[in-house]
């Protein structure tokens, strides 16, 4: 079946559930499906919809069908040593482009780089009416309103069935180390938020154990220039370490233990909570394996001016939002706008 066929089929099926209300529980390759949980509602396969449409190297742009798979897209842009600069984690081979844009989802690359909606030029999308709708375009450009293509990103497919996504693409550095340090958890917060306000060539910033691994990218010259200033340990196993990052193979990872993820402030002191510890994003995101209660988790991120969520959890994989009043009346309206008839994953929240 071609895009074209595929496009209009999904859009059948979304005509016919609105005048139904049937809830449809969009489904892709399914490698996300422990950010959510179980879906009550008829499936709806897109992972069908997938192919590149077009990539031009030159001028930095990659347009695909969201059912593409990740490797897929990263292989080609190897050809022509280009890459996702948002540096997306997988979770699985079977990922999908459209997945990783719905949930947002960006790696240690993300606080030196951008997070992965900051690299959508364009979408088109299916909305709650069956309707195919096209936003944003192939270029950086400002646009007046609201920019519903980057709006998309995070948006857990409540608010409409994502068909193509333009994306902007980087080269792949000239050189790239990892540097180790001995330190504890307070002199790692401190020194990487130091150098975060120098001109370093920094793309990544981890504290685990008592280690901060950092990572420099760039040019022969800056990255070797980078490194003498800075000094530590060279880490042979740079690009293994980030990609067990990225995909949650550490052993930090492993086990039963609930695993929190904390968004605060990266020079946020530490938490006064039970568990385990590993840094990301220069201590911006902080994952903790405890089984403290979700209130006193919760409690403690929104002190330090940031929120939590329940990222995994066994026996029950949805994630615990925090509540937000603002937010969840902002979301309410533009699923009412995109989605009228509330059947796009109806047990999902956006807050």
């Amino acid at each position: 079946m071609s895009g074209q066929d595929c496009a209009k089929d999904i859009s059948a099926t979304i005509v016919a559930a609105a005048a139904a209300r049937t809830p449809l529980a969009i489904h892709g390759s399914g490698s996300k499906r422990f950010l959510t949980g179980a879906i009550d509602g008829a499936a709806l396969d897109v992972a069908r919809h997938r192919g590149i449409i077009s990539y031009e190297p030159t001028e930095l742009v990659l347009t695909a069908r969201a059912g593409t798979p990740l490797r897929e897209i990263e292989a080609i842009l190897a050809e022509k040593n280009q890459m996702l600069a948002f540096e997306p984690p997988h979770y699985g081979p079977t990922a999908t482009l459209g997945g990783t844009i719905a949930c947002n989802l960006s790696g240690p690359r993300r606080p030196y780089s951008g997070a992965a909606r900051d690299f959508v030029l364009g979408t088109r999308i299916i909305n709650g009416q069956g309707e195919i709708l096209k936003f944003g375009g192939q270029v950086m450009k400002n646009v007046a309103g609201y920019d519903v293509s980057r709006l998309m990103a995070g948006s857990y497919g409540t608010l409409g069935v994502l068909l193509d996504i333009s994306l902007k693409v980087l080269p792949r550095p000239a050189r790239e180390i990892t540097l180790k340090f001995e330190m504890n958890a307070d002199a790692a917060i401190h020194q990487i938020n130091a150098w975060a306000g120098q001109p370093l060539p920094l793309t990544a910033a981890c504290y685990l154990g008592d280690t901060l691994y950092v990572r420099l990218s760039g040019t022969d010259k800056g990255v070797r220039a980078a490194h003498i200033k800075l000094g530590g340990e060279h880490d042979s196993r740079s690009d293994a370490f980030w990609q067990e990052l990225r995909e949650q193979q550490l052993l930090f990872f492993a086990g039963d233990t609930p695993l929190w993820r904390l968004s605060v402030p990266s020079a946020a002191p530490l938490l006064d909570l039970p568990g385990n510890w590993l840094f990301d994003w220069g201590g911006a995101q902080r994952w903790l394996r405890t089984s403290a209660n979700a209130t006193e988790v919760q409690r403690a991120a929104g002190a330090a001016g940031g929120h939590a969520i329940l990222f995994r959890n066994a026996g029950r994989p949805a994630p615990a939002y925090p509540s937000n009043a603002i937010a969840s009346r902002l979301a309410s309206e533009l699923r009412r706008a995109f989605d009228p008839s509330a059947i796009f994953n109806p047990a999902l929240s956006l807050t």
